[in-house]
């Protein structure tokens, strides 16, 4: 059984070192799967686990940001011990792809489990699960129809009422690059430095801090990952339910271009010395067993749209979805980040 305290690799370990300890089956074959992972959910062990219990093949997970995870792929060459890489947002995929850390794969079980604007065009990651980049607002100052859009939180009706974090944190880069995709690097500067005069305060903390700091009256508006709000209105702490009680959340632009979805995905290492466990990891984390296991564990959606949401998601009914490349939150990245530098959006 897959006990990420008991089979997770040290940061500091050599790849010598871990070597020397991979288990492998009585006939000498390596039977486990490496991976390096951003994201650290226990829903992610129960699917390594079933993963594990399905085939024999042992699971080892060497959590880090994704940030170190390149740093270290970078550093280990092909003496990594790294198969697969999970990470959350494409753009931190992009990048690892971008310093040609990751491989290309295609298969038919792939294709046929991730949409096709869900994943790399060249294959060389595939989104497991997708969420929304969504307005949260303060109920008793703000109507829902006065944030139905993106646009909205550059109008001057909300000076000094809009707080966001800062323009480093690759969400805000994504969000950025998806509308220099659309509309041009023009119009994404124009509405940065809209929302920038908007601030009620300087970039700072997480997604939750800034839903927080709406529910507390310091600012009216946020932008934030969809299951931030869920996370907190699902708490057992009676503190998190009462924020999430002040608040309301929007899809975006339902009358436009849609709301803006990111992924959670992976992508098989350069230099696996497990590719094929690691192609069979990844299919089976798309696969309809590993959705409909993922699904209410969760509060991120399902990859496919026919694989019902956790109850409190799939309660909110349908929503449009933003239709641009995956790889353009990557290859705008550098212009987004620019841009944020640009206006004083720090």
């Amino acid at each position: 059984m897959f006990n990420l305290s008991r089979r997770a690799f040290a940061l500091g370990a050599s790849a010598t070192a871990l070597a020397a300890c991979n288990p492998s089956t009585g006939g000498g074959e390596e039977n486990f799967v490496n991976i390096y992972s951003a994201r650290h959910y226990d829903a992610d062990r129960l699917l390594y686990n079933a993963f594990e219990e399905a085939t024999g093949i042992a699971v080892r997970v060497l959590p880090a940001n994704a940030e170190q995870l390149l740093e270290r792929l970078r550093a280990e060459g092909d003496a990594t011990e790294a198969d697969l890489v999970v990470a959350a947002d494409a753009g931190n995929l992009w990048r690892i792809k971008d310093a040609g850390l990751l491989q290309n794969v295609t298969t038919p079980a792939l294709e046929a489990g991730v949409p096709a604007r869900l994943r790399d065009p060249e294959g060389a990651y595939w989104g497991f699960t997708k969420r929304a980049r969504v307005i949260v607002y303060r109920k008793d100052a703000v109507q829902p129809e006065e944030v139905a859009s993106y646009d909205n939180l550059a109008d001057a009706r909300f000076r000094g009422q809009i707080v966001a974090r800062s323009s480093t944190n690759v969400y805000q880069l994504s969000t950025l690059a998806s509308r220099i995709e659309r509309l041009g690097a023009g119009n994404a500067r124009a509405w940065a430095a809209g929302v920038r005069a908007n601030f009620a305060r300087d970039p700072q903390g997480s997604d939750t801090d800034q839903i927080k700091a709406v529910a507390a009256g310091e600012a009216q508006a946020t932008l934030c990952n969809h299951y931030y709000y869920f996370r907190l209105l699902q708490s057992d702490d009676p503190a998190d339910r009462a924020v999430a009680e002040k608040i309301g959340m929007v899809f975006p632009d339902q009358a436009g271009a849609g709301t803006h979805v990111n992924i959670s995905g992976a992508g098989v290492t350069l230099h696996a010395k497990r590719r094929d466990k690691a192609v069979q990891l990844l299919e089976y984390l798309v696969s309809d067993a590993a959705q409909t296991m993922l699904a209410p564990l969760n509060v991120e959606y399902p990859i496919r749209p026919e694989i019902p949401a956790a109850p409190g998601l799939a309660a909110l009914g349908a929503f449009k979805e933003e239709e641009i490349p995956l790889d353009a939150l990557g290859r705008h990245q550098a212009e987004a980040a620019r841009i944020f530098e640009e206006v004083g959006w720090r």
